[in-house]
């Protein structure tokens, strides 16, 4: 249930970054979910990492639920601050060189159309992270086509598969 709670809100976060930086949605209000989204996030990496039962698979669990918090943290923190965004683009290559062995392993070991999904997933939110890494690190004009991945797969790859694991109709 953590995985469709985490991915409900980082489908709405996603989409909603993607309708911000398409000037849909101002500056001063962006933080609100990345700040939800980001501690929801957050707080579901610490349980799983220390809560009891927390063992090897949890652990990794949290700490790549953590790629997640941080980014949406960061981007809530440069709104407030007014940061350029050039820290969070390298971190966002971080993150996106860290997805690709994620993603290879998931794939590898896949045996269901959910694990599938979530091996894809990882392909795309590695692409994805890679946009931001072009577009904030080394100021490639990617706004739209970033703004436009961001929303796309805030729908694939987290609300409907999120809404699906919390309704029961995928497991």
């Amino acid at each position: 249930m953590l995985l469709g709670l985490a991915l409900l809100y980082v489908g709405a976060v996603l989409i909603l970054n993607g309708l911000w930086m398409l000037g849909r949605i101002g500056d001063r209000e962006i933080p609100v979910i990345n700040l939800f989204a980001g501690g929801l996030s957050l707080l579901i990496a610490l349980k799983l990492a220390f809560g009891d039962g927390a063992d090897l698979a949890s652990v990794k669990a949290a700490a790549l639920s953590l790629l997640f918090s941080f980014t949406y943290l960061w981007v809530a923190i440069n709104r407030y601050s007014g940061a350029d965004g050039r820290g969070l683009g390298w971190f966002s290559l971080f993150v996106a060189l860290t997805a690709i062995p994620v993603a290879a392993d998931c794939l590898r070991l896949a045996s269901s159309p959910g694990e599938w999904w979530l091996g894809l997933s990882w392909v795309a939110w590695s692409i994805l992270w890679m946009l931001f890494f072009l577009l904030l690190a080394l100021n490639k004009p990617l706004t739209r086509l970033t703004a436009c991945v961001a929303i796309g797969q805030g729908v694939l790859t987290g609300w409907v598969p999120g809404y699906l694991l919390l309704s029961g109709a995928l497991r």
